[in-house]
């Protein structure tokens, strides 16, 4: 069954053409067996009635003619096929029962004005293979004129060997590619419509995938299509309400969280120290990880329209005002909300600085897609912590030190942002040393 798979064409179109071309060929394999198989048999009727017509017009012409002379003239009339011959005896000795052998000799017998007819069809297998051919025996009583000695007519005709139901006819080749265009093209343009509701949901459900909330798909096409992209239709907006909720309630916390942290503030710098002072960090860092939770929930919620943006002129002006080095590369537009980008690639070139100590970053377009890379000279992160990273609050630096880092969501923040314009985002050591960051977004093309 594996192997079989193997041979299947891969699309749901490319498997229907193949079944309905199989089912084709079939059926007209068949109904070109049952048409020669027809075909034979008429072949034999229209042989029998022939030889029958042949022997009735045979009677009169011997029995005209002298009982001497008898034996000539049915020698003179056998044929290739045919043996005539004026016997004592008769060669069919027994009156068949067969319905075939019955009507014949009632047919001879009729057209004869009733002279003795004994008449058998007799059928048998070629030797080199298994079509049937016919042969026919007839004896018929010849009149005496002069009551002499008993004549019989014996008529025995092996018949033409019938056609065999071959495949090489042109006619039926002709019929059977005919057949499979016609049918075939009005079959693939029905798939085409029938599968285009599939493609543009597989896309959505990939869009949805990478967070892009805003994916729909038209509900159109089939009873079944339109319910399935129905069904996905009321997933996305139930997962784009419950994230809305989610991050509306961050926002809260986040905002709600620093009028305290202020108020704790004011109160330690009361203090006398050391404990004042070690008040007043932990405050700090709980006031970077509010904020972090506030920028967090923005970030999500962010309402900016999207716009065909230059990619390169983007990167530019970032790397200009956060003393990265943009190496030069291809010119790129994407269609993007230019604010949250902004923020997304700001996050990583901060990241790229604060703890790899330089951000070098390079553009390139492969396959459709901007690729973006952003390299550091940083220790680089171990490969069992690198999907960690990208969770919330989550740091390569354990410390909540405002000198060494922030609260941790610039990562989370990034790939939630870079995922909703249909990108990815991973993170690689380098041989040389460091770490690099690689995004692709797709491109307009």
């Amino acid at each position: 069954m594996t192997a079989l798979r193997r041979f299947l064409p891969d699309g749901v179109a490319g498997r229907f053409a193949l079944l309905l071309t199989v089912a084709l060929v079939v059926a007209n394999l068949i109904a070109l067996a049952l048409l020669s198989i027809e075909r034979g048999r008429l072949d034999r009727a229209a042989l029998i009635e022939r030889e029958a017509e042949r022997i009735v017009s045979l009677v009169p012409a011997i029995e005209a003619a002298e009982p001497g002379s008898r034996h000539a003239i049915a020698r003179d009339a056998s044929t290739r096929f045919s043996r005539v011959s004026v016997d004592p005896e008769p060669v069919v000795t027994e009156v068949p029962t067969a319905p075939r052998s019955t009507a014949l000799t009632k047919d001879l017998t009729d057209a004869l004005d009733g002279r003795r007819v004994q008449a058998a069809i007799l059928v048998r297998p070629d030797r080199d293979g298994g079509h049937r051919s016919e042969s026919i025996a007839v004896s018929i009583l010849l009149a005496s004129p002069d009551g002499g000695t008993t004549q019989w007519l014996n008529v025995r005709s092996r018949g033409e060997r019938p056609r065999p139901p071959g495949l090489d006819e042109e006619v039926f080749f002709i019929v059977l590619g005919l057949s499979l265009v016609a049918v075939l093209g009005v079959s693939l343009l029905f798939l085409r419509r029938l599968t285009r509701p599939l493609r543009e949901l597989a896309t959505a459900a990939r869009a949805a995938g990478n967070g892009d909330r805003s994916a729909h798909v038209a509900e159109e096409g089939p009873r079944e299509m339109r319910e399935a992209a129905a069904a996905f239709n009321d997933m996305q907006s139930r997962i784009a309400r419950f994230d809305a909720e989610r991050m509306r309630t961050l926002a809260a916390v986040g905002h709600d969280l620093r009028t305290p942290i202020t108020s704790l503030r004011i109160r330690a710098e009361l203090l006398d120290d050391p404990d004042g002072a070690a008040m007043i960090r932990t405050l700090d860092e709980m006031t970077v990880m509010a904020n972090g939770l506030v920028s967090y929930a923005q970030g999500a919620r962010e309402a900016e329209s999207a716009e065909q943006v230059q990619l390169r002129d983007l990167l530019a002006r970032l790397c200009d005002e956060q003393g990265a080095i943009l190496a030069p590369g291809d010119a790129v537009t994407i269609t993007a909300r230019p604010v949250a980008l902004a923020r997304a690639f700001r996050n990583l070139i901060d990241n790229a600085t604060r703890y790899g100590g330089a951000a070098r970053l390079s553009l390139h377009v492969r396959r459709h897609r901007a690729v973006i890379t952003i390299d550091d000279d940083g220790p680089g992160i171990p490969v069992a912590d690198r999907e960690s990273m990208f969770e919330p609050f989550v740091r390569g630096e354990l410390s909540r030190n405002l000198e060494t880092g922030g609260a941790g969501l610039g990562l989370s923040i990034a790939r939630g942002i870079i995922a909703a314009h249909g990108g990815e985002i991973a993170l690689t050591n380098r041989d040389e040393g460091g770490l690099r960051v690689s995004i692709d977004l797709p491109v307009v093309i």
